[in-house]
């Protein structure tokens, strides 16, 4: 295993599971501001709702389905109202075309702001194209006293959150789309292996680094070399990969690599490993056009002892190191490119960034006259 991965085998645990939707959030309360009613009228099937009395956290109303087609038009009818007193708000709907488990800010069909008693709202929306054929949901959220954009998975006082199920038809059939999870990977048993793919559709996100769609392939080695290659280098986008021994723990990730820019490249060594898995998926929630080489490596070179460093844990909450090879001068950059924490840093240094908000930032570290800049993502 290579020494600059260690730290970071000991804390990225891997959790394989299907997508599921946010259920935690929604109102505290009863009180007040509620959808009061909803009809949406599909291709066949249709829901047909009444509101109040209030219910608290997420309610699944998934007793009607309406059937949807890929590519049609469609009208939700919404009565954004209350089951008590009348306060300013704010209403949105978003239904998962892309059946991932997450109510993505592209996936809003429609917004609304006011103070009831106020007219029916039409939300008008196009299934898109290229949705995702099966099984989805509708989620409409009415949150008192807050303003747009709703984050679909929010926590308030007042309002309501309400799921529906809607049935997409003629749309993207996934079922020959293999690679999703662990449980139905992609066999690469042949060297050198090589192909152009996409992982932006029919594709979810199941390893638990970044909120990426990942792409799982199953790799045999032949057993004539110590080890394997693996890169991502000419994809369209910033890309991250991981492998994993047979039992789902992490041997090797990598970020960024000297040689490909903001594409991944690894060379690991196999032995006393009948198969890994190497999971392709993009930085934060990038996603599109890869391609990926697996080859055979003698592992003349140890790699990443070459390699600058990466922080771990990544995603980190409230600390992270640099590892035991490396100090110098740290640098945190937020997305704006503002530095918000600088300090000199030894060895196995703990970096403490309780006071910072979630998001993206840079880590620049300098050291012995070179500049290496990594990502990290803060989650609390």
């Amino acid at each position: 295993m290579d020494k600059l991965l260690l730290g970071i085998v000991m804390i990225l645990t891997t959790t394989i599971s299907q997508a599921q939707y946010c259920m935690s959030g929604g109102p505290s309360t009863t009180a007040d501001s509620n959808l009061e009613s909803l009809l949406l009228i599909g291709t066949s099937g249709s829901i047909n709702y009444t509101g109040c009395p209030g219910v608290t956290g997420v309610e699944e109303y998934l007793t009607q389905t309406a059937f949807l087609d890929a590519g049609a038009n469609f009208n939700l009818s919404l009565q954004f109202g209350t089951c008590n007193g009348n306060y300013q708000g704010a209403g949105e709907a978003w239904i998962d075309f892309n059946l991932d488990g997450v109510f993505s800010a592209s996936e809003s069909i429609g917004t609304w702001t006011g103070t009831p008693p106020v007219a029916l709202s039409n939300f008008n929306f196009t299934v898109p194209a290229g949705a995702q054929s099966g099984q989805s949901r509708l989620r409409v959220m009415q949150a008192e006293q807050l303003s747009l954009p709703l984050d679909p998975c929010a926590s308030f006082s007042w309002g309501s959150v309400t799921d529906f199920s809607v049935t997409i038809q003629n749309g993207i059939d996934c079922s020959a789309y293999i690679g999703d999870d662990i449980n139905d990977p992609r066999e690469v048993n042949t060297f050198p292996y090589a192909e152009t793919y996409d992982n932006s559709v029919c594709y979810s996100n199941q390893n638990p680094v970044y909120n990426s769609p990942d792409v799982y392939y199953l790799v045999i080695p032949t057993g004539n070399f110590p080890g394997l290659t693996a890169s991502l280098c000419g994809s369209s986008f910033d890309t991250f990969m991981t492998v994993l021994d047979a039992q789902g723990d992490v041997i090797a990730i990598n970020d960024d690599h000297s040689s490909c820019g903001t594409q991944s490249k690894i060379t690991f060594s196999t032995v006393g490993h009948d198969s890994v898995y190497v999971i392709v998926e993009g930085w934060g929630n990038q996603s599109g056009t890869y391609n990926i080489t697996i080859e055979e490596d003698a592992l003349g070179v140890d790699e990443l002892d070459q390699s600058p460093f990466m922080p771990y844990p990544n995603p980190a909450s409230s600390e992270f190191s640099i590892g035991n090879q490396f100090n110098g001068h740290i640098q945190l950059l937020n997305s704006a490119g503002r530095i918000v924490l600088e300090k000199d840093v030894i060895p196995n240094q703990s970096i403490d960034v309780n006071e910072l908000k979630q998001g993206f930032y840079i880590v620049r570290l300098e050291m012995n006259n070179k500049i290496y800049d990594r990502k990290l993502i803060l989650r609390k």
